[in-house]
């Protein structure tokens, strides 16, 4: 790490995004040099309210209108001003929107749906990065934005890539069920990658059920057939490795000419929400994490119309956002977007933001360690579909009470940079498995439709991690979501629960049973490891030796009608369970049932193996957020955790310089009387808070040291 990076690090942006004016990213107004006098008006009211910073915005087409000649005339007009006005500046770069001598130089380079069909950019999507002139031009444009901003003095960092797909905002509503990207370019690439998967084409013809005779031959996949699906999960697995790589490269772009400031990036909709099937091509939020120095999210609780997420919603996003981005020894995560006003797509008009929404918002995501806080933006979107929409302050410029909050928090932050710099998440003793794999057993044959501009898909793997995070939040207790890919992380945890589990890869299985020798307990849903990574069957369920971990196989297996089953604990408490209804035969004299379906098949076993125990529960129950079973799992494997504020309250608490640092936030419109179980200081008053009763106001929060 560089000096000047740590240099850096005493510094935590709360930024609104301004790109000059009232043009809507990543769209920027003519003549900047023009308007400086009117910029600065609105730098000086930012700054005012409390921000220390801005999120400005490069296109590349603005940025390089003709090969090789560059028009960075508005950041160097708004790092000017920001200097001047003491604020620091965020770039956010825009690659979709391209500038339209790339095509005409490279008019091999279109996107390409499944369908054979190439579409042409109307502003965006751009041009596909597969191909080397692309790529090269691409990065070739990092590099020279980043020669500029390097003699900026207000230049704080970058985010290199906004909510990363295959292509982005550009929906092509003449191809009937897209998918992208089927060029030659992306077809090649991908054969490379199936080279270095699998060394050789014969390994590729055995995984494939093919019989191609050269290189060549080999096409991605696009038919659901009754035969292998493992060419389709090469394929979604191709496109999340390929998006990271196409991070990195941007990131080492930049970073040979200014190796000091942080490069970012962010999703749109994180993995809790989304699904690997989706037709622009999904990203893995561990995956783009390894490439940035921080990776983070977008945040909009109210969307669009009859959009209104709940605290436990908001909190599981943050939280899994918080996960990935602490995961592997990280330092945090970064909010690239959070809703600064009511949502519009067309004529559909979100629920109103309020102030007190932008109150639990921001310090919801502070309560989890984000290292930035991004407000989209500060004037309402001026064009689009979005048009007069998301904006922090009205379009006639005048200011807003949520503004006035937004601006009081960043003061808090600001007097308190170092504490909140240096804040990290407490350790959990909970962990849930995130396992993107779950949504292809079928392959093809499940695939998700497109869930909106968050991303977010109805399904039961969402529902599953959902519902257990759920079934936790009434005790405030913390847990975080460990990536299947990343299981050597488990020995920390107490207590690692794994949901939906029909389709696991093959490496995992060792990772669980050295989890559970050493000490760890572990609860398993129905079907584990049914499938492999390639989507072959296991011949024994729990499968690819899970059974001998676990204790236990199964012996029957149905879909219970209209996907509900009860699940009867033998101390009488009931669960109920989705889907299936998978009876379970003990195999050792420790393995013994401890649930039972209405039909007297045993619903759950519990046992033990070498230093461990295991549960294994014959139906999908997290989605339904069991409580009462959580509470059981929780006494099972030793997990005590003591909030030290109670009662009907949220409460976050990170470490930070060796004390805690406890968030108490009442998400109801009453006053609720909390209870402190240990003396503390007031965080923005500094006040002394003694150890007893506590009265929260309604939609407020209290922040402790």
């Amino acid at each position: 790490m560089t000096a000047s990076f740590l240099l850096l690090a005493q510094f935590l942006p709360v930024a609104v995004w301004y790109g000059g004016g009232k043009a809507r990213a990543p769209m920027l107004e003519p003549n900047p040099r023009e308007q400086m006098e009117t910029w600065r008006k609105d730098l000086r009211q930012i700054r005012a309210l409390g921000f220390n910073a801005i999120r400005s915005w490069i296109d590349w087409s603005t940025g390089e209108p003709a090969e090789g000649k560059y028009n960075f005339e508005t950041l160097d007009v708004l790092t000017t001003l920001a200097e001047q006005e003491g604020l620091r500046v965020f770039v956010q770069v825009y690659m979709d929107s391209a500038p339209q001598w790339v095509g005409r130089k490279f008019p091999d380079s279109l996107f390409v749906s499944s369908n054979g069909e190439a579409i042409r950019p109307e502003s965006s999507p751009g041009y596909c990065r597969d191909h080397p002139g692309v790529r090269k031009a691409d990065t070739g444009f990092y590099a020279a934005l980043a020669a500029l901003l390097k003699t900026k003095k207000a230049f704080a960092g970058w985010d290199l890539w906004s909510e990363p797909h295959v292509i982005n905002w550009a929906n092509p509503t003449y191809i009937q069920n897209p998918e992208f990207c089927f060029c030659a370019n992306t077809q090649r690439r991908y054969r490379e990658w199936l080279r270095k998967k699998y060394g050789t084409l014969d390994a590729v013809n055995q995984a494939w059920y093919r019989r191609y005779q050269g290189w060549d031959e080999v096409e991605p996949n696009r038919l659901s057939t009754i035969l292998s699906y493992t060419d389709y999960i090469d394929w979604k697995a191709f496109i999340a490795d390929k998006l990271g790589e196409d991070l990195r490269e941007r990131y080492e772009a930049v970073k040979r000419v200014v190796p000091g400031l942080p490069a970012t990036s962010h999703a749109a909709g994180v993995g809790l929400f989304s699904s690997p099937h989706y037709w622009e091509g999904q990203s893995d939020d561990w995956t783009m994490a390894q490439q940035v120095d921080y990776y983070g999210t977008s945040f909009y609780p109210k969307h669009s119309a009859f959009v209104d997420r709940d605290p436990v919603w908001r909190g599981a996003l943050l939280d899994f956002t918080r996960s990935f981005g602490f995961a592997q020894g990280r330092n945090g995560f970064y909010v690239g977007e959070l809703q600064g006003g009511f949502g519009t797509i067309a004529v559909n008009v979100s629920p109103t933001v309020t102030p007190e929404d932008i109150r639990m918002w921001m310090w919801s995501a502070l309560a989890r360690g984000a290292k930035a806080l991004n407000v989209y933006a500060w004037y309402p979107m001026s064009t689009g579909y979005e048009s007069g929409g998301f904006g922090l302050i009205n379009l006639d410029g005048s200011i807003t009470e949520r503004a006035r909050e937004a601006g009081r928090i960043a003061q808090v932050v600001s007097r308190n940079e170092k504490v909140f710099l240096d804040a990290r998440p407490a350790q959990a003793e909970i962990a849930v498995i995130y396992n993107p794999l779950a949504h292809f057993v079928g392959g093809r044959q499940r695939q998700a439709a497109y869930g909106g501009p968050q991303g977010e898909v109805a399904g039961i793997e969402r529902d599953s991690l959902l519902g257990a995070y759920r079934a936790l939040w009434p005790r405030n207790v913390p847990m975080d979501f460990v990536h299947i890919d990343h299981l050597e992380e488990l020995g920390r945890f107490k207590l690692v629960y794994l949901p939906y589990p029909l389709m696991l890869p093959t490496g995992s299985v060792a990772k669980l049973r050295e989890y559970v020798a050493g000490g760890g307990h572990l609860a398993v849903e129905a079907r584990a490891g049914w499938n492999n990574e390639r989507g072959r069957a296991s011949d024994v369920i729990p499968g690819m030796g899970l059974h001998e971990v676990l204790g236990c196989r199964e012996s029957a297996i149905e879909t219970v009608a209209a996907g509900k089953a009860v699940l009867k604990w033998e101390s009488g408490e009931e669960v109920q369970g989705r889907w299936y209804q998978e009876s379970l035969e003990p195999l050792r004299a420790e393995a013994r049932v401890v649930a039972r379906f209405g039909s007297g098949a045993p619903a759950a076993v519990e046992s033990r193996y070498r230093k461990g125990a295991t549960l294994t529960i014959g139906s999908f129950v997290a989605a339904g957020a069991p409580e009462n079973l959580f509470a059981k799992l929780m006494a099972w494997a030793g997990v005590q955790v003591q909030p030290p504020v109670t009662g009907g309250v949220e409460v976050r608490w990170l470490m930070s310089g060796g004390k805690s640092l406890i968030f108490v936030m009442n998400h109801a419109r009453d006053r609720v009387e909390a209870r402190l179980t240990v003396a503390a200081e007031d965080l923005v008053t500094g006040e002394r808070v003694p150890a007893g009763a506590m009265p929260i106001p309604p939609l407020s929060v209290r922040i402790l040291r």
